[in-house]
C-alpha cells in the first residue's frame, strides 16, 4: 500500500511540472500533426500495392505507425528529464526521504506514458476528419500496446541516462538506437513491398513486431500473430528495461 501511494505522489509531482511547462506539449504535437497533414495524403497512391484503396485505408496504415514513432521516440529523450534533476540536486536530495526508490522511477515513466498516451488521443481524433476509421475496442488495445512501448522507452531512457550522466555522449547513443529501430519497424511504410533480405532482418527487431501489431488492429485484424506477439513481446521488454532502470536508480541514491 505504501508503494502505491509513494508511486501516486511522484506521478503527481511530475504530471504538475507537466500542466507548468505547456510548451513541451505544444511542441510534442507540431511534428506529428504536420505528419498526418501533409505526408499522410500522399500515401494512398504509395500504399496501393498493399491493398489501400481509399484514403481511410492510407491512414488506417499509416497513423498507428505515426503513434509508434511518438511514443517510441519521444519516450526515448525521456531519460534528458532525469538528467537535470540529477543535476540540480532533485535526485540528491531523494536520498533521504522515506519514499520507495521503485516507485521514484515507476512515478516518472507513468507521468510521461500518461502524457504520450494523451497525445496519442489527439492524434488520432485529428486523424478521422482525415477519413480515418477504427473499430473503439481494437483501439483501446492498441493503446494498451502503445502504453507499454512508452513504459519500455522511458525505462531504456533512464537507465542509460544514469549509466551515461552526460548530456552530450547520450544524445548520440539515443539516435544511434532509436533510428534503426524505428527504419527496421516500418513505422512509415510497411515493410511488406520491402526485399526479404531487409524484412529478414527486421523480424529480428522487437519493434517491428509491436508495430505491425499496432496496425493489425487499426485494421481490424486482431487475431494476426503480430497482435499477440507484439503484446508478448513490449510485456517482456517493459518488465526488463523497468527492472534494469529501478536498480540503476537504486544505485544513484543510495
Amino acid at each position: 500500500m505504501k508503494f502505491l501511494r509513494d508511486t501516486w505522489l511522484v506521478f503527481t509531482r511530475q504530471m504538475l511540472l507537466v500542466w507548468r511547462t505547456p510548451a513541451r506539449l505544444v511542441i510534442g504535437f507540431v511534428q506529428p500533426i504536420a505528419y498526418l497533414v501533409l505526408f499522410a495524403p500522399l500515401l494512398k497512391t504509395a500504399l496501393a500495392p498493399t491493398g489501400a484503396q481509399t484514403y481511410a485505408d492510407a491512414y488506417r496504415v499509416y497513423v498507428p505507425g505515426l503513434l509508434v514513432v511518438l511514443v517510441l521516440l519521444s519516450g526515448f529523450f525521456a531519460g534528458f528529464g532525469l538528467l537535470g534533476e540529477l543535476r540540480s540536486g532533485v535526485i540528491e536530495r531523494s536520498r533521504v526521504t522515506p519514499v520507495s526508490r521503485t516507485a521514484l522511477i515507476l512515478g516518472r515513466a507513468f507521468s510521461e506514458v500518461v502524457t504520450l498516451m494523451g497525445q496519442a488521443v489527439v492524434i488520432t481524433v485529428v486523424a478521422l476528419p482525415f477519413g480515418l476509421t477504427v473499430h473503439f475496442g481494437w483501439l483501446m488495445l492498441a493503446y494498451v500496446m502503445l502504453a507499454l512501448m512508452a513504459l519500455m522507452a522511458c525505462a531504456l531512457s533512464y537507465a542509460m541516462a544514469m549509466l551515461i550522466p552526460s548530456p552530450a555522449a547520450l544524445g548520440p547513443l539515443i539516435n544511434s538506437v532509436s533510428q534503426p529501430l524505428s527504419l527496421l519497424s516500418g513505422v512509415l511504410l510497411p515493410l511488406s513491398l520491402a526485399p526479404g533480405w531487409l524484412v529478414a532482418i527486421a523480424e529480428w527487431n522487437p519493434i517491428y513486431w509491436t508495430t505491425n501489431g499496432t496496425r493489425s488492429l487499426f485494421t481490424g485484424n486482431p487475431g494476426d500473430v503480430s497482435v499477440w506477439a507484439g503484446m508478448l513481446i513490449v510485456i517482456a521488454l517493459a518488465a526488463l528495461t523497468v527492472t534494469w532502470a529501478t536498480r540503476m536508480f537504486a544505485r544513484q541514491v543510495r
